[in-house]
């Protein structure tokens, strides 16, 4: 049974491979077991214009998932100083929610090819989308627009490994962390895909969440920072809970991104305390000289039960 607001299906899905190894062995020559070897696993990986700034990312980062479960997949970016960390970018995930700020920047992007403005049906949907991860507003976006102009958009935007759930069940969109970041880069600086006026209204929207929803990437931001955030969040019967979170982040001399997309969580609140610890550990090391006391803390414990409809 599915739920067609969600974008969830009920039923689990399980995908069975199997893989057969021919190994030929040259006449005369005896074969001999050889040990398997574990693949290594993934490793945050840095770079920085800003001297000891990549090392010390890649640290503290790597420090703040020691000994998390789950599958966590990390993006930053950072104009200012040209810094970049990556953690699993093609990793794929259940959106979730996520693909919300998606929607609208389709919505705005396929607009602008008319040159009209959203109408106050589109605007009130819209704002419910965003500020309240509003499931029926999405599902109403999700229809009007059809996998079709959505693909547009993903294309427009280079998203090419983001896939959109089929069916209309929108909380099933394929993502990853490098896609979102190009998602957070065309939302936070001028370019041709988007109008400067749909990025302003998208950065609004994601600054007026409602505070329950105001965890994960914005934690530890220092005050007087602008916070910019969209999460989702899912449970299913594979991988646990999906838990992510998208953030735009501009002052105190950075202008900054950040997409922490997560699964195999035990809790919603087991996923989102290993999301804060990734961001609190980079806005801490972007801005070293903000004291504790002036960094955001959420000030809402999320709550599960906002989770009335799987997919929000």
């Amino acid at each position: 049974m599915t739920h067609p607001v969600s974008g969830i299906s009920r039923r689990a899905r399980v995908l069975s491979a199997g893989l057969a190894a021919g190994v030929l062995v040259p006449l005369g020559v005896t074969a001999t077991a050889t040990p398997a070897v574990a693949a290594a696993a993934p490793q945050v990986t840095c770079t920085s214009a800003q001297a000891g700034l990549a090392a010390k990312l890649t640290k503290d980062i790597t420090a703040a998932l020691k000994n998390r479960k789950g599958t966590v997949a990390v993006g930053l970016h950072d104009r200012t100083t040209k810094t970049t960390c990556t953690l699993r970018p093609t990793t794929s995930f259940d959106s979730a929610s996520v693909v919300k700020t998606t929607v609208l920047a389709t919505l705005l992007w396929d607009a602008k090819k008319t040159d009209r403005k959203l109408s106050a049906r589109e605007s009130d949907l819209a704002y419910a989308m965003i500020t309240k991860s509003d499931n029926a507003a999405t599902s109403k976006l999700w229809s009007q627009l059809g996998t079709g102009k959505i693909n547009g958009f993903l294309r427009a935007a280079k998203m090419t490994k983001t896939v959109p759930g089929s069916g209309g069940y929108w909380g099933l969109t394929r993502i990853n962390a490098a896609d979102e970041q190009k998602l957070l880069a065309l939302i936070t600086a001028k370019n041709s895909v988007l109008s400067d006026n749909a990025r302003a209204y998208i950065l609004k929207l994601m600054g007026k969440v409602v505070s329950s929803q105001r965890w994960g990437t914005p934690a530890g931001a220092p005050s007087g920072v602008a916070i910019h955030v969209k999460n989702g969040w899912l449970q299913r019967s594979t991988h646990g809970w999906r838990v992510h979170s998208i953030g735009a982040f501009k002052g105190g001399g950075h202008d900054y991104t950040i997409s922490v997309l997560t699964h195999g969580n035990s809790t919603m609140n087991y996923g989102v305390a290993t999301i804060q610890g990734v961001a609190k550990a980079i806005h801490k090391d972007l801005t070293p000289r903000t004291a504790a006391s002036q960094r955001y803390t959420p000030t809402d414990t999320p709550r599960e039960a906002f989770v009335a409809v799987p997919g929000s």
